[in-house]
């Protein structure tokens, strides 16, 4: 493999991690570009899309592209591929160092277990809870249908491996929860422990970065990523309102 191929998968490798782990779009082409100018290639064109990366440069015939099919949020990973892509702008990696780290970034397992995940979503909504104006009467609620609602999702998206059906029955299990918790006179307010209980489900992420792509006038991911925000959004109301149907 001559040097310039290797810089190449340097690159795809780099930019698919940053999309897999939910980086902006302009930040996965600038990633690549930079690492493309610190190895030689020149005049390095990349171009990038919520589930797709394109790649070619100067002196060579064919273009590369790798398909991104599945998303999640992992910020310490991308920060990582952006601590080793400083490295090979600074002089201090080779290619097949870089190549090596970026396999064993690729590889790692999430930073936090499932179980860790599921606690922290739990305190996330019975914290919510209270800051929306519930009373400490609703955290315990809303603690335990948060944790729930997120340990559901965790489930339904290995299950079926559709996010939008796992985060309707997340919500939906919330929904659940909640209203039996306010019948047996657990909980309150039935509207704030529902509320801080979706938080953890909540695409902020996904609504941050659509505006901040549609901003650099990156419009097409910009756009992708908002509807795909809209739809974990009706995703949430739907299971709710299929609770709130059968009451």
């Amino acid at each position: 493999m001559t040097k310039q191929a290797a810089t190449a998968r340097v690159c795809m490798m780099a930019g698919k991690i940053m999309l897999e782990c939910g980086a902006e779009t302009y930040r996965v082409e600038d990633t690549m570009n930079r690492i493309a100018n610190a190895y030689g290639l020149k005049n390095a064109q990349s171009y990038a899309t919520p589930t797709g990366i394109n790649f070619s440069h100067e002196n060579q015939d064919m273009t590369y592209f790798r398909r991104v099919t599945s998303r999640a949020t992992d910020l310490h990973k991308i920060a990582e591929v952006n601590d080793i892509s400083r490295k090979i702008t600074a002089g201090e990696l080779s290619v097949s160092e870089a190549k090596l780290q970026l396999n064993n970034i690729s590889q790692a397992k999430l930073t936090f277990p499932a179980w860790l995940q599921i606690v922290a979503a739990a305190f996330v909504s019975g914290s919510f809870a209270i800051m929306f104006g519930g009373s400490w009467g609703d955290f315990l609620p809303a603690f335990l249908a948060g944790g729930l609602g997120f340990a559901s999702m965790l489930f339904f998206d290995r299950l079926v491996e559709i996010r939008f059906i796992a985060e309707f029955f997340a919500s939906f299990v919330i929904g659940l929860a909640a209203v039996i918790s306010v019948h047996y006179g657990f909980g309150q307010a039935l509207d704030r422990i529902i509320i801080g209980a979706v938080m953890p489900l909540v695409p902020g992420l996904h609504i941050t970065n659509a505006v901040r792509d549609l901003m650099i006038g990156h419009l097409v991911a910009g756009l992708s990523k908002g509807v795909e925000a809209v739809l974990t959004a009706f995703a949430i109301g739907a299971g709710v309102a299929v609770v709130f149907a059968f009451l």
